[in-house]
């Protein structure tokens, strides 16, 4: 592949040579559908003087070069129109989906006003006494003021509120792993 046209009834586009003009070379950086036709000794001479770059700074340089990355095409963002529906979810980054914000409801405002929440989670805030809480820490107080209160060590070995105990820690067992609390 030497870019020879085998076809070309050319002459040499250099002065003064009469060789067929078998190569071509475009004729400026900013016309590159236009061509001269040379020899190959010609095209040669052309090639080694000629240069895409030249009168370019830098910066076009590194555009230039950004641009062949993509074949010269513009790259759509990605957020234009995704942007508006992951907002109105609060969300400024897609992949918040999968962390903290995946398990609030923005639009429902306090955590048990207006919640629905799992029987046995209802159970467990009735067993504990808390009437209404919105983070773990808010019931994992009222956890241990219940622990301090029915733990046989605390009352001197009376073993009479055994079962109250069991029935205070499943209830903190089923709000512990829950999703329904901050």
């Amino acid at each position: 592949m030497s870019g020879e046209q085998e076809t070309s009834t050319r002459i040499c586009d250099h002065e003064g040579c009469e060789e067929p003009g078998k190569f071509r070379a475009p004729k400026a950086p900013d016309v590159l559908d236009e061509y001269y036709w040379f020899c190959k000794d010609h095209v040669r001479e052309y090639n080694a003087q000629w240069s895409f770059f030249d009168g370019k700074t830098e910066a076009e340089m590194n555009a230039q070069n950004s641009a062949d990355k993509v074949w010269e095409r513009k790259t759509k963002d990605y957020r234009d129109p995704e942007a508006r529906a992951w907002a109105r979810l609060g969300i400024e980054d897609p992949h918040q989906v999968l962390g903290d914000n995946a398990t609030r409801n923005p639009g429902r405002g306090a955590q048990n006003s207006g919640r629905r929440l799992p029987p046995t989670e209802k159970r467990a805030l009735e067993i504990l006494e808390v009437e209404r809480a919105e983070t773990k820490a808010e019931v994992r107080k009222a956890y241990k003021k219940l622990i301090k209160v029915l733990h046989p060590d605390m009352n001197g070995g009376d073993r009479s509120q055994e079962e109250q105990l069991q029935e205070v820690v499943w209830a903190w067992d089923q709000i512990k792993d829950s999703r329904n609390f901050k």
